[in-house]
């Protein structure tokens, strides 16, 4: 049976929320963040790189979201969660499901980190580090995260979902970009399409089975 190794306020529970989507049955083997919110050690008996998400199924383990969102869809899906091949809906649908991680998640980690920083940084370097992290927010970070803000705003005036009328494996994929940038990103500021689009999802049910499967699932700000 398919095991998703589910970290806990990660990146993981869009797995979950997939699996739920085609109901597809799986295993769950949970690890918890260490208190400096690192992925446990134990994660590196599943994959080298000791991250998660990460599944294993049929003999083979498999991390990266994309890559997986990929794999399921492919091997579970039976023609649902993806658009029909050849279609422009399908072009945007590989389009989005790849930009979620190569594009917008790095942004959403630079204004995490660069929010932290001076809270972790020793007293006496604090001031210069908050400096720092500031200038990077201002000059950097958060121009181009408003800039892609307001391209999903925008593409989410086109259709209802990412790659058009209807849902798709790429709108869970996006979705913890929005979530992300929702709870620390000022997304709720000036882009009613993407909060609306946050609201569709979070009234599906299983999007709700997976939070309880997945447990508590706070990203914080």
């Amino acid at each position: 049976m398919l095991t998703v190794h589910h970290l806990n306020n990660s990146r993981s529970q869009r797995v979950l929320w997939l699996l739920e989507e085609l109901e597809v049955p799986y295993d769950i083997i949970r690890y918890q963040r260490q208190a400096d919110m690192r992925a446990p050690k134990e994660l590196l008996n599943i994959h080298p790189l000791g991250k998660s998400p990460v599944i294993t199924d049929a003999g083979n383990t498999i991390a990266e979201s994309g890559a997986i969102a990929e794999y399921i869809v492919g091997v579970y899906g039976g023609g649902r969660l993806i658009p029909a091949p050849d279609t422009p809906e399908r072009l945007r649908y590989v389009y989005w499901l790849h930009y979620a991680e190569g594009s917008a998640m790095p942004l959403l980690l630079l204004k995490l980190l660069f929010n932290i920083m001076p809270k972790r940084a020793p007293a006496l370097l604090r001031p210069v580090v908050r400096k720092v992290s500031s200038q990077a927010l201002t000059t950097l970070v958060n121009p181009q995260l408003k800039q892609h803000m307001n391209f999903w705003e925008s593409e989410l005036t086109k259709s209802e979902w990412f790659a058009g009328s209807e849902f798709t494996a790429a709108d869970i994929q996006m979705s913890f970009a929005l979530e992300a940038a929702a709870a620390r990103g000022g997304l709720e500021q000036g882009h009613p399409n993407a909060m609306a689009f946050l609201d569709r999802i979070h009234a599906r049910p299983a999007y709700g089975r997976a939070l309880e499967k997945g447990g508590p699932y706070e990203l914080g700000r």
